[in-house]
């Protein structure tokens, strides 16, 4: 069995930075990466807290939880993996027993003998999806995508998200504004709307500013942040402002901006999304809106609990806000 002293030789830090850290000592003074690493280490050891890390009242409930990215998919974009992080952390703390499935582990699909008091499903899952959940539980939690009114859910307020960062770039004198973002589907072929995307074609409409061929659209990764960008420089008169769809598609931007000797901000200005810890150590730190991804899991378990300790019948869908966080990396129009 892993203990403290595993974690902290493997994510060279001392024992009582990771002891504090998973104690959720608010008073430790520490890094966002570092202590998501360390949480990360912990997961991958599979450390189980000792008798003092137990609850003062022990429960006894056992909770599914699906994860729609694979570990892999959440190194590439770690928007889920902080998601799945505040669930996990917020479980230990409260003595919840979890049972992990992936979306691509079929065993969710036959697994009608497992006994779950609720579950909780991170990322995007079709109406069958939900059904199959629903043989194992009558109580379930959906974070970041609300595909039917009758199951509760958490997602963010992504469209005032962009409203914000367009008046930002709007304020600073930008015209010409392009996107590059991500696509997401369901069962493989089944597109699911960007609500960014959809917010961004509206709001630039209203100013006749929008232009169609100032959309770029792939993957959430720094690959396709990179790849997308390249194309968006051979545009004779491009945008002088961009907004990416995830901070792992802006760092690959940047540095195809770099590569072209295009200067960030002074030429062309960039804003992400998500604020990943990475954003604020680029040169220059990025612009970005700041989700608040593991509180997200955290509302998760509340809404969960609440569900079992509640005779409410109707569906709740709990709307968070996000921040945008001004840094270097937009300034403004130059002409």
């Amino acid at each position: 069995m892993a203990t403290l002293k595993d974690i902290a030789l493997k994510a060279n830090v001392s024992l009582a930075t990771v002891s504090r850290v998973l104690n959720k000592d608010e008073t430790l003074s520490v890094a966002h990466e570092t202590k998501q690493r360390i949480l990360l280490i912990a997961d991958e050891l599979n450390y189980q807290p000792g008798k003092r890390k137990v609850v003062k009242k022990k429960t006894t409930l056992r909770m599914g939880l699906v994860y729609w990215y694979s570990k892999e998919q959440e190194m590439e974009d770690p928007y889920y993996l902080s998601v799945r992080l505040g669930v996990e952390r917020t479980c230990s703390e409260r003595g919840i027993e979890i049972v992990k499935y992936y979306k691509n582990d079929l065993q969710f699909r036959s697994a009608g003998e497992e006994k779950l008091d609720g579950m909780i499903a991170i990322g995007k899952f079709s109406i069958s999806d939900i059904d199959l959940f629903k043989k194992l539980t009558d109580k379930l939690v959906l974070v970041d995508f609300t595909p039917t009114s009758n199951v509760d859910s958490i997602v963010v307020d992504f469209r005032s998200a962009m409203i914000d960062v367009l008046r930002h770039l709007i304020d600073l004198g930008h015209e010409r504004i392009g996107y590059i973002g991500g696509h997401e589907y369901v069962q493989d072929n089944e597109m699911i709307k960007d609500e960014r995307e959809t917010t961004f074609f509206e709001y630039l409409s209203l100013y006749h500013t929008f232009h169609p061929e100032f959309i770029w659209t792939g993957k959430f990764t720094a690959a396709d942040g990179y790849t997308l960008m390249k194309e968006a420089l051979k545009l004779e008169n491009g945008p002088t402002a961009f907004i990416m769809g995830s901070d792992s598609m802006a760092i690959g931007a940047m540095r195809a901006l770099h590569e072209k000797g295009v200067r960030v901000p002074e030429q062309v200005s960039v804003v992400g999304f998500n604020d990943i810890e990475m954003s604020r150590y680029l040169q220059p730190s990025l612009t970005t809106i700041q989700v608040h991804t593991e509180y997200m899991g955290e509302a998760a378990v509340d809404l969960l609990l609440e569900q079992l300790t509640s005779k409410r019948k109707i569906a709740k869908k709990v709307v968070l806000p996000t921040t945008l966080l001004v840094r270097e990396s937009s300034g403004p129009y130059k002409k």
